[in-house]
């Protein structure tokens, strides 16, 4: 196997640079012990304006049979005569690219002691591949393949097919493809950790057993360029041999990063719905046809049955202490769901969905044809189809309900065409300055006939002896507001999207301090055949005090008086 990089530069930047980056010097001809050959790195050419190194990689297919005997899967994939007679010594595979990590492992991290300022500069390469199997059966392979998967990353693509005679051409092509990839500005790490991981990907298949390992290693290799590659469920796919289990756990980490990349988070603080073990026996609620556990995807403390009307600890209001009433929580979902039922909603997404307790509440209620739950946490979208024992459901019931990742604060198609979207106990999870970009992927773009939305008042948590003055309810709040401050938001988003708006308690009316949980019921101003009367004048608000249940209670409907045309959505 054969592989040559070169670069140019000049008198003040010499071209030799490329020696210290490599940590090879062009004066010597080195050789190292690969775990399937000898790899030789040399300079045919070592000047100041062009410089070139060159890998080869000397594999002995007998020794490499002879290796993987005994050894289950983990042996040589090749078999009878073709152990003995193959293209292993001369194409370039995964071989090479685990020659790759142990001749130039410095120079994959970015490491150089003598010249530190080397790895950081971008510079020209040119990197020359004579040989590369470029299989792709039912997936596009050969030169196609080669331009789909450098080219994204701005690399020029030269590829030609090798006939499989040159003497013959009437034999026609090989599955072999002469590669030339050439970047005016790139630096050598980034470059070689993609050959590292595209080599394997142009093959097909790997010389040893893809382990769970595998996993971490191409998130490795491919940080920073792969979560956005075009074709990156193909590369995953081919990289990890097309081990279902290992390419969906990779996919779900990938999008996780490009997600958590796009917000300028760390992706530990977009996937903490649950914790880092959430826990395997949790218990179906009894009756639930698919089972629910206690609410919000935010776990915090045992509740405290001495706060009034049992709301247990505010970073936990949720479980209910034996011969009290129902919890904060179980009285959110009930609200929630007498909004649902109000405006004929048939179709629901749950916006944020958690470990899944009010799809498990849509669920038993059979006017609810079709749930889509979405969460940008993967370990919560794990744990709520567990919770809700989708595989184990019957196909019917299990075809009502589908769970996908993915973050609110970008316009998604698969959010459109919904009845009705819920935003429980969302809004306060994001940044106040990413807020608006949430406003504009559902009331714009999605724009659903209804939108429930709750969250916390602020103005109760002084009725919590347990939390600190001052503080929010749980750690990743980034706000909490009073009424009057969700008013003014739920008014402001109803008129700039063509909504009307109607605000409600949730859980015990105090006298002072209002209910725990505030929620607002958005319907389109105009033209659904869900959409019910609203009975007030345009620009007016009614108030209504009737009494202290979670949802009917203290009913304020706001109609908005202008219906303009907002970004990304439709005059209605």
């Amino acid at each position: 196997m054969f592989m040559s990089i070169s670069t140019t530069g000049s008198a003040e930047s010499p071209a030799t640079d490329l020696g210290f980056l490599l940590h090879k010097h062009p004066g010597k001809v080195q050789r190292f012990t690969t775990s399937h050959g000898e790899a030789h790195v040399f300079y045919p050419e070592a000047g100041d304006e062009l410089c070139t190194a060159a890998l080869l990689l000397d594999v002995d297919p007998i020794a490499l049979v002879r290796k993987g005997r005994g050894k289950g899967r983990g042996g040589s994939p090749d078999f009878a005569l073709a152990q003995y007679v193959n293209d292993r010594p001369y194409a370039a595979s995964s071989l090479l690219a685990v020659a790759l990590r142990t001749v130039f492992r410095s120079a994959m991290k970015g490491v150089c002691q003598a010249r530190p300022e080397l790895p950081e500069l971008a510079r020209p390469l040119r990197i020359a591949l004579p040989a590369v199997p470029a299989n792709g059966v039912g997936e596009g392979g050969g030169p196609e393949m080669v331009a789909r998967l450098f080219e994204p990353m701005g690399w020029r693509v030269e590829a030609e097919a090798v006939p499989l005679d040159e003497a013959f051409p009437e034999w026609g092509e090989s599955r072999y493809v002469r590669i030339e990839l050439a970047a005016e500005s790139v630096r050598l790490s980034d470059a070689l950790h993609q050959l590292y991981v595209l080599l394997p990907v142009l093959d097909g298949a790997k010389h040893y057993w893809v382990a769970p390992d595998e996993v971490d290693k191409l998130l490795a290799a491919g940080e920073g360029w792969l979560a956005d590659h075009p074709e990156r469920a193909l590369i995953t796919r081919r990289y990890l041999s097309r081990r279902w289990s290992l390419t969906r756990a990779a996919m779900e980490r990938l999008e996780l990063a490009r997600l958590a990349e796009a917000d300028d988070r760390e992706v530990e603080e977009i996937d903490n719905a649950v914790a880092d073990e959430p826990d395997e026996t949790a218990q179906e609620i009894p009756g639930a046809p698919t089972g629910t556990a206690p609410a919000s995807g935010n776990p915090g403390n045992p509740g405290n049955p001495g706060n009034p009307g049992n709301l247990g600890n505010p970073e936990n209001p949720e479980a209910p202490a034996p011969g009290k009433q129902p919890s904060l929580a179980e009285q959110r979902r009930a609200a929630i769901l007498a909004a649902l039922r109000e405006t004929g909603a048939t179709k629901v997404a749950d916006l944020g969905c958690g470990q899944g307790e009010l799809i498990g509440a849509l669920l038993k209620d059979a006017r609810f044809t079709g749930i889509l739950g979405v969460d940008v946490s993967v370990r919560a979208l794990r744990v709520a189809a567990r919770k809700l024992r989708l595989e184990r459901l019957p196909e019917r019931q299990a075809a009502r309900v589908t769970l996908a990742q993915g973050a609110l604060t970008y316009t998604d198609a698969r959010l459109k065409g919904f009845d009705a979207a819920v935003l429980c106990e969302v809004i306060e999870h994001l940044d106040l300055p990413r807020l608006p970009a949430l406003e504009s992927a559902v009331f714009g773009s999605a724009r659903p006939g209804a939108v429930v939305v709750t969250t916390p008042n602020a103005e109760y948590n002084v009725r919590w002896e347990s939390l600190p003055a001052g503080a929010v309810r749980h750690a990743d709040h980034r706000f909490e507001w009073s009424r009057a401050e969700f008013r003014a938001w739920a008014e402001r988003v109803a008129s700039a999207y063509g909504y009307t708006v109607e605000l409600r308690p949730v859980g015990p009316q105090d006298p002072e301090v209002g209910p725990p949980t505030q929620l607002a019921l958005f319907r389109t101003a105009v033209g659904t055949a869900t959409d019910t009367a609203v009975g007030t004048a345009a620009g007016t608000t009614t108030d209504t005090a009737a009494g202290t249940t979670a949802t009917t209670a203290d009913t304020e409907t706001t109609t908005a008086t202008t219906t303009p045309t907002p970004e990304g959505g439709e005059p209605r």
